[in-house]
C-alpha cells in the first residue's frame, strides 16, 4: 500500500516538473516560435522523426467481372390495326391533278408542206385565214392591199418567206370581206416561159401587161403566169 502511494506521488511530481519546464519555455519564447527555441544537446533527439503514414502491402485490387449479355429479346410484332377504325372521308377521294392549259402545237412547215409550197397553199384556198398562215409560216415580212379591176381595194396580200427555199418569196391574198385565202403567188428565182410550158401543158390565153410584160392564163387549170420581155417568169399565181 505504501508502495502504491509512492508511485502516485512520483507521477504527480513528474507532471509538476513538466509543467514548470513548459512555463520556462513559454517565458523564454513568448511568441511561440519553436524555430528560435534552442534545446540543450542532451535533450535533442538523436533519430529522425517517424513518418506520419505507413502503407502496408496487400492483395492487388480485384476488378469486378463484366456481366455477359446473353441476348436481346426479340421485339414483339405490332398487331394489325382493327378494321373497325373510321377512315377519313377525304382520304378516299380520288386525287386529281390541276388542270394545265394546253399549249398549241406548232407544226413543222417542211413536214406539213412537203416539197411544193405552192401546191400545198393552193389546197388551203377558201379555208385559211391570216392566223392559219401565221401559225405555219410565221409572221409575214410585209403586206400590201389587193385591188380589183376598178382599182378598188378588195383584199390584203401578205408576204412570207418560203420554208422550202424553192421560191424567192411567197404571197397569200386574203379576201377583204370573208377573210379567206383566195390567191397564192410564188416568185421562182430561175424559170423561163418555155420551161413553164413543159411543166404545165395545155391551152393558155395571153394578154399584154405593163412594161412589155406578158400575162398568160391557163384555161385548163387555175394558174396565171407573168413573164418579163426576156421570157423569164416573174410570178406564178394559183387561185
Amino acid at each position: 500500500m505504501k508502495w502504491f502511494r509512492l508511485m502516485c506521488l512520483a507521477a504527480v511530481a513528474g507532471q509538476l516538473v513538466g509543467s514548470g519546464a513548459a512555463a520556462d519555455r513559454a517565458a523564454t519564447n513568448p511568441e511561440g516560435n519553436s524555430s528560435t527555441l534552442k534545446l540543450p544537446p542532451v535533450l535533442r533527439p538523436s533519430e529522425p522523426p517517424d513518418s506520419g503514414q505507413i502503407t502496408l502491402p496487400g492483395p492487388p485490387p480485384v476488378t469486378p467481372a463484366l456481366k455477359k449479355i446473353t441476348g436481346v429479346p426479340p421485339v414483339a410484332e405490332l398487331a394489325p390495326l382493327p378494321r373497325t377504325l373510321v377512315e377519313d372521308a377525304a382520304l378516299r377521294q380520288p386525287f386529281a391533278l390541276p388542270a394545265v392549259a394546253a399549249v398549241p402545237h406548232k407544226p413543222d412547215p417542211l413536214l406539213e408542206i412537203g416539197r411544193e409550197v405552192a401546191a400545198y397553199c393552193q389546197k388551203q384556198i377558201g379555208h385559211w385565214k391570216p392566223s392559219d398562215a401565221r401559225m405555219l409560216l410565221g409572221e409575214p415580212k410585209r403586206h400590201r392591199p389587193a385591188y380589183d379591176e376598178r382599182k378598188a381595194v378588195n383584199g390584203t396580200i401578205y408576204a412570207f418567206a418560203d420554208p422550202t427555199n424553192k421560191y424567192k418569196e411567197l404571197e397569200l391574198d386574203f379576201d377583204l370581206q370573208s377573210g379567206s385565202l383566195r390567191t397564192v403567188f410564188v416568185y421562182p428565182p430561175r424559170l423561163t416561159w418555155q420551161e413553164c410550158r413543159r411543166l404545165w401543158n395545155g391551152p393558155v390565153a395571153a394578154a399584154d401587161a405593163a412594161q412589155g410584160r406578158k400575162f398568160y392564163s391557163y384555161t385548163n387549170r387555175r394558174l396565171d403566169v407573168l413573164v418579163d420581155p426576156a421570157g423569164k417568169v416573174i410570178s406564178l399565181g394559183w387561185y
